[in-house]
């Protein structure tokens, strides 16, 4: 029996509910019935089963174009490079391996492989660890967003303008090289230059130039004149005075800038608009040996007081004259190689620094604090939990960055200067060269295209076979 509040209808669906034979608003509700429905489960489904071929000429096109591309773009160059390598310069004549020979024969591409094996060595473990150092630093680094995109940024700029960069930064002047700029304040600051670079005795007359030192042959008892050129007015020490000849005592002279401004004056004699050049270092020296030395006063002249008389060569040491220190030649070609390497750690530093920060984030936080509360250092957590937990992201930005350096070839176009542009050599740029730069020997190029290709498989295969193995 229903209550009295209520409706009908609820009465009906409980009590279909209960017994499913029950009709409801006119519906049979029984299995037979529904059974009976078109599309109900165990009614005769009227569609028919595609045929397999059907199947299978759709499946071929979907996967049709893209298998299209890739024998295209990937299958046919490679079996086209093989072919050409295997043949004579213009493609016409089949050679066998000689090109090959030639290739491992000739001393370019044995110093491209050597600059390669470096390449691979050093620069994909540095940029790795550099970012690892940077990625797990920049979790306690404040606005680290911003920090992440300064660092990241070199990432958007192409390789030619990062070689462009960095060409004006390796620049040797340390008025245009920021590297150099950098280098050569550190190094003055340690070790000033001489404040006399630069000058030098007029040619052809008394005293000369010997070692980077000025001599003269003299006699006790008469003055000894060494007037220099080449010092600019601005670089004379503010001490300095008027040049005055001493008188003729013992072993004296005087040491002056002989160069009178606005012109006039006579050549090797002290006048009286010249300068004489303050704490200038002079040496007697008798038989090879150093038996004086006092320094010039603020008039030039200088005095060494009592000497045995006879005949001495008066000497203004090699120090009085050192020139500055300029820079280090970051793109000569014993530092080209190393130099070119940082510009690639710069770029790609950042890229590291974004995956192996993906690899921390997955990290559980209970393992670091963990490790924390039984006692391990900050040390200790980095090294034997957080590198065994982000290992898997190490390896494939190693390998990644092992592939591209193998391929290397813009930057070093770009940033090695002409004249060691050998010396920095690799296998990519030196197929480029043989192919296009002037020789036009495609079948040489294609050898080296092969021993690329063949230098790169291992590191594509190492790649697909741990990309297979985590998707199992």
């Amino acid at each position: 029996m229903r209550r009295a509040s209520e409706p009908a209808g609820v009465t009906v669906a409980a009590t279909a509910a209960r017994d499913p034979r029950t009709p409801v608003d006119g519906l049979n509700l029984t299995a037979a019935g529904v059974a009976g429905r078109p599309g109900a489960p165990g009614a005769g489904d009227t569609r028919r089963a595609r045929p397999a071929w059907l199947e299978r000429l759709t499946s071929v096109w979907f996967v049709g174009p893209a298998v299209l591309v890739l024998l295209t773009l990937v299958a046919y160059p490679i079996v086209y490079t093989v072919w050409l390598s295997l043949h004579a310069s213009d493609g016409s004549t089949f050679v066998g391996l000689d090109n090959y020979v030639r290739m491992f024969t000739a001393p370019e591409t044995r110093q491209a492989i050597v600059n390669n094996v470096v390449w691979v060595a050093v620069a994909p473990t540095l940029v790795t660890a550099i970012g690892l150092v940077l990625a797990v630093l920049i979790e306690r680094v404040r606005l680290s967003t911003v920090f992440k995109a300064v660092v990241f940024m070199p990432m958007a700029i192409s390789f030619l303008a990062a070689g462009v960069t960095f060409r004006m930064v390796y620049d040797e002047s340390p008025d245009r090289g920021v590297l150099n700029a950098a280098v050569v304040a550190v190094h003055d600051a340690f070790s000033p230059p001489s404040a006399y670079y630069g000058a030098r005795p007029r040619e052809g007359t008394a005293p000369t130039e010997v070692a980077g030192a000025v001599e003269i042959a003299a006699n006790t008892g008469a003055p000894v004149l060494l007037p220099l050129v080449g010092l600019p007015q601005d670089r004379i020490p503010a001490e300095a005075t008027a040049a005055q000849t001493p008188t003729a005592t013992g072993l004296s002279g005087v040491v002056w800038l002989d160069f009178t401004p606005g012109g006039g004056g006579t050549t090797g004699a002290v006048d009286a608009a010249e300068r004489g050049l303050p704490s200038v270092l002079v040496q007697a020296v008798r038989d090879g040996t150093v038996v004086a030395e006092t320094r010039t006063g603020a008039d030039g002249s200088f005095s060494f007081g009592e000497l045995a008389s006879g005949a001495y060569t008066v000497r203004l040491a090699e120090e009085n004259f050192t020139p500055p220190f300029n820079g280090v030649t970051w793109l000569g070609p014993s530092l080209v190689t190393p130099s070119i390497i940082l510009a690639y750690i710069w770029i790609w530093a950042g890229f590291a620094m974004v995956l192996i920060t993906a690899g921390l984030s997955a990290i559980p936080r209970d393992a670091l604090e963990a490790a924390r509360v039984d006692g391990a250092t900050e040390w200790q957590v980095f090294r034997r939990v957080t590198v065994p937990l982000v290992r898997p992201v190490l390896v494939v930005v190693i390998v990644t960055l092992t592939i591209n350096v193998l391929k290397i070839f813009d930057l070093v176009l770009v940033l090695a200067p002409e004249s060691s542009q050998d010396d920095a050599n690799v296998i990519a740029l030196q197929m480029y060269r043989v192919s296009f730069g002037g020789g036009l020997d495609f079948g040489l190029g294609s050898a080296l295209g092969v021993l690329l290709f063949l230098l790169v498989l291992p590191a594509m295969l190492f790649n697909v076979r741990r990309m297979r193995k985590e998707q199992r």
